[in-house]
């Protein structure tokens, strides 16, 4: 299982006025230095190592994606639903699953009700893989 961000969002931070670049404003082992992106990884981290319990081999040749919003093409409208997810599968059996982080924020109020979200979000890509009902993949979901 491999996550990754599809873009490189970790940029320095700016150096104003020539003082140098600016430090940490909390010390890393406190919850309010980590950014919106990397607790947002660690939901989808957490969803799908909970799905690899079960479905370990199924998901071996699967790479779980996080991208900050979809591509949208051209003609597609809001009102065509913006997508918060996205399932791709290569002739050589691999598959990619890419969860969008910015609608989801956006849909939830709260941490419990995002990760809750998140799980459903990457339970549903998981069963559509495979061919399956989402409660099929994950009951408790």
């Amino acid at each position: 299982m491999r996550l990754q961000r599809a873009q490189a969002d970790r940029f320095r931070r700016r150096d104003r006025r020539g003082r140098g670049i600016r430090g940490p404003l909390a010390p890393p082992e406190v919850p309010i230095s980590r950014s919106r992106a990397q607790v947002f990884d660690d939901l989808v981290l957490d969803a799908v190592e909970r799905l690899e319990r079960v479905w370990s081999r199924e998901l071996a040749n699967v790479e779980f994606l996080v991208e900050d919003v979809p591509q949208v093409p051209r003609g597609v409208t809001a009102e065509d639903g913006i997508p918060y997810s996205r399932l791709e599968t290569g002739r050589d059996g691999r598959a990619r699953i890419t969860i969008y982080r910015r609608p989801v924020e956006i849909r939830t109020r709260e941490q419990d009700e995002m990760a809750l979200m998140v799980h459903e979000t990457v339970v549903e890509e998981v069963a559509n893989l495979l061919g399956l009902e989402p409660e099929t993949v994950d009951p408790e979901a």
